[in-house]
């Protein structure tokens, strides 16, 4: 059995344990949804977190150390966008919109009212969207080495930063070893892997290539149509100290961007996969983080 294949099968044996499994979800004719949810027997009243994942693996693989960490005490949903994991669409939709709109209705449909959104990288520029077009829904973000969004001005700088013409260039490789510097330029101290583990990655990554390009397109905003929204919730804006693609300049804007509802925190020894590459210790400043949320709720 593969690699990637048998490490999800373990996931998903682990994940029931926890109370979390897949859903297959028709938001609408055409469209549906793989989204990690608690199962029957762990439905409860629990705040809900949802988990937005980056681009370049889907949701599950992206944050099952979080999963596993908040299933005891938080009813975790873990989505995978529309272009990645088992989530498909027949529409020709590629807006951040788009995927803010589909996780919605995905959440709503699964009974969700109020949550606490954490998103990584692309999954924060969706989060931020979400947090915009459904206040009612989210209640507060916790945003992970991302931006409100990629301006034409911050593609370029970034873009130069890291060495790439393209997001698609460094985003979407086409051959092992750009899958290998897709990590190398993403970690601080993540270890080389085996080719072989590169070029399973690189078969997932290249399903709805295509698509994926498309999306990155949609994803850059021109700096005079781009309006900063007003956000009534707080927002934690947790980092790894070495992010090279969000460094902690495009942090510290960040907050200066939303004002006095967000914080900054950074993880040190880490880079923009902070949630992988020191897990244990991001997973307690979420826990801190969700904690204090709660304790700062209106009591009714």
């Amino acid at each position: 059995m593969r690699f990637i294949k048998a490490y999800k099968f373990a996931l998903h044996y682990v994940l029931k344990l926890a109370g979390i499994s897949p859903r297959k979800i028709e938001i609408d004719p055409g469209t549906t949804l793989n989204i990690w949810a608690p199962t029957a027997a762990h439905k409860s009243r629990k705040p809900a977190v949802v988990f937005l994942h980056g681009f370049a693996l889907d949701g599950i693989l992206t944050w099952h150390l979080q999963a596993l960490a908040l299933a005891k005490d938080y009813s975790v949903y873990v989505p995978d966008f529309v272009f990645f994991g088992e989530s498909t669409t027949d529409r020709h939709e590629r807006s951040v919109e788009f995927q803010a709109e589909c996780m919605a209705k995905g959440l709503t449909k699964l009974g969700v009212e109020k949550c606490v959104l954490v998103g990584l990288s692309y999954g924060g520029m969706v989060g931020f969207k979400m947090a915009e077009m459904y206040p009612e829904l989210v209640e507060s973000m916790v945003v992970s080495c991302s931006v409100v969004a990629l301006t034409e001005s911050i593609s370029r700088a970034r873009l130069e930063h890291i060495g790439f013409e393209c997001w698609a260039d460094y985003l979407l490789p086409d051959s092992v070893e750009g899958v290998e510097t897709l990590f190398q330029v993403a970690s601080e101290s993540l270890p080389k892997l085996p080719n072989w583990i590169y070029k399973e990655i690189l078969e997932g990554i290249s399903i709805y290539r295509q698509e994926k390009k498309e999306l990155l397109k949609k994803l850059i905003v021109s700096d005079e149509e781009f309006t900063l929204p007003n956000y009534h919730q707080k927002i934690h804006l947790l980092w790894g100290e070495n992010d090279q693609i969000f460094d902690l300049d495009v942090a510290r804007n960040v907050k200066q961007q939303i004002g006095e509802k967000a914080s900054l925190e950074y993880i040190e020894r880490a880079g923009h996969l902070v949630q992988v590459e020191r897990p244990f210790t991001y997973n307690n400043c979420l826990k801190k983080i969700l904690a204090f949320l709660s304790s700062s709720k209106p009591k009714m």
